[in-house]
């Protein structure tokens, strides 16, 4: 619906923005229109030819582009949001909205005195882990005041590790029953679905009827279910049934975490994967969500310990002066076999170049592919997604090599997100919807954050709102036009609708 300054009503007037002269991507996927935006408390109020129109403040977006705020649907901020509200590494991306709990691990329900296992350590240290319940870390939420929105699905591993004394074997039944107990009270308290990282070492013992149990939860609160495969590597196709038929059963909608090619033996498998895929759609709902480069990052797993491409060690407990080097590199040093080193500097994180940019390329044009950053705030060397991932889709995928327009782009980051994630009334340039805005320079916006130098602001985010307030503006932005910039997020409970 569109307007013009005479068609406002009268008390909705004198809005507290005023956006002109923006090219507008709705987040529908269309191509861009010229219209201009007013915004008053927390919503969009107008949409159209408003320039007769005066504000609180007025912004002229002339040869910029006004998009909704991006939402990243993988994410692991569970804990940053409340150490560093502010969330630079997000909002300067242009983010709005964050999706925690993701891969199996989440900061709630848990809470624990010991070391917190392999993957939730990724989150956090031991004295972070207060939540008990999804309701109290909510609470920390609201009284943290983020400059971000979230969104929290609750991760199985999580799960586990709070009913579980040994997580390298099945759950018994009544471990099971106490796990169910405790997810449904996160879902009652608002959580989007469950979570699983079936890959990693404390899950990959949990059987196919274990996370079933768990899924079936989310039937009767219409929640979805978002896995990190069983296996991305040779297994892929097996891992991928496993995860279909879960979903199937209780008639929610599947989301594959992170779709790849793992591993030098399955580059240019992509095609394969997606026919697989598309094969399954026919009788289900499934979507999946990317990253938009061809390393990944997690814990340093003895698994994945290869020669065929480069591991980049980003952390390790026993000995921290080995990061920023290769685990070739380590090896050599300690002329030992690169299982030997990694042995030895366990714990530890690592990038795996492990992907191959063709499988890359094809899994974030397809168009029920999410863009998700799934980094890593406590990683000493971080990812370069942390900072990155959505200024680069925009920039090198479409701008630079129009591997997909940018309507279609901005989609994948808002729109797509918002209906997959049931956020209500967000991921569109609406009247009526929640002004979570992003206006950007088409003609520089670009990732600078790289693997030698991985936090660094991205170019070309102009200005950011959240709930209607501005949260973010360039340096560009506020020699010319210093604002107030105020936290506004808030913590998006899910509804069964």
């Amino acid at each position: 619906m569109t307007n013009d300054a005479n068609t406002l009503p009268q008390q909705l007037a004198i809005p507290d923005v005023l956006i002109l002269n923006g090219d507008i991507l709705d987040g529908s996927g269309n191509p861009a229109i010229k219209q201009d935006i007013a915004i008053k408390g927390d919503r969009i109020i107008a949409i159209g030819n408003l320039q007769d129109l005066s504000a609180n403040h007025v912004i002229d977006a002339k040869g910029l582009m006004l998009a909704p705020g991006f939402i990243d649907v993988h994410t692991h901020d569970d804990l940053e949001l409340l150490r560093n509200p502010k969330m630079l590494n997000k909002i300067s991306q242009g983010v709005t909205s964050v999706i925690i709990g993701n891969c199996g691990i989440s900061a709630s329900p848990y809470s624990t005195n010991k070391l917190p296992p392999d993957p939730i350590n990724l989150l956090g240290e031991t004295d972070e882990f207060l939540f008990s319940s999804l309701q109290d870390y909510i609470d920390q939420f609201e009284q943290s005041q983020p400059y971000i929105n979230v969104a929290a699905l609750v991760g199985h591993t999580s799960l586990r590790a709070q009913v579980m004394s040994d997580l390298n074997k099945p759950a018994t039944a009544q471990e099971i029953t106490s796990m169910v107990k405790i997810f449904r009270l996160a879902l009652v308290q608002g959580a989007k679905g469950l979570s699983s990282g079936l890959a990693y070492q404390n899950a990959q013992s949990a059987s196919t009827t274990e996370v079933a149990a768990l899924v079936e939860q989310l039937t009767e609160f219409n929640g979805v279910y978002s896995t990190h495969l069983r296996t991305e590597f040779d297994g892929i196709i097996d891992a991928l049934d496993e995860a279909f038929w879960a979903a199937k059963q209780a008639n929610i909608n599947i989301i594959i975490s992170h779709l790849k090619c793992a591993g030098k033996n399955n580059w240019g498998r992509a095609d394969e994967i997606t026919k697989h895929i598309q094969q399954n759609q026919k009788h289900q709902k499934i979507s999946c969500d990317c990253y938009p480069y061809h390393a990944s990052s997690s814990t340093l797993d003895l698994a994945q310990v290869t020669s065929d491409f480069d591991i980049f060690i980003t952390w390790s407990d026993p000995h921290p002066d080995k990061a920023k080097q290769t685990l070739h590199t380590i090896a050599e040093q300690w002329q030992v076999s690169l299982l030997e080193a990694a042995q030895k500097l366990q714990p530890a994180g690592a990038v795996y170049h492990g992907m191959h940019e063709d499988d890359v390329r094809k899994f974030i044009s397809l168009p029920y592919s999410m863009i998700g950053s799934d980094g890593l705030p406590c990683d000493p060397h971080p990812h370069p997604r942390l900072w990155g991932s959505f200024p680069r889709m925009l920039g090198r995928y479409s701008r630079d090599e129009n591997l997909l327009s940018m309507s279609k782009a901005i989609h994948k980051m808002t729109g797509l997100s918002a209906t997959e994630f049931s956020l209500e009334q967000r991921g569109f340039i609406r009247q009526g919807y929640y002004a979570d805005l992003v206006l950007f320079n088409p003609d520089t916006i670009a990732d600078v954050a790289d693997f030698v130098n991985p936090v660094a602001l991205s170019k070309g985010i102009e200005q950011v709102w959240v709930n209607g307030q501005l949260s973010y503006q360039s340096q560009d932005a506020e020699a010319q036009r210093p604002l107030k910039i105020s936290g506004a997020g808030r913590f998006l409970k899910h509804s069964q609708n």
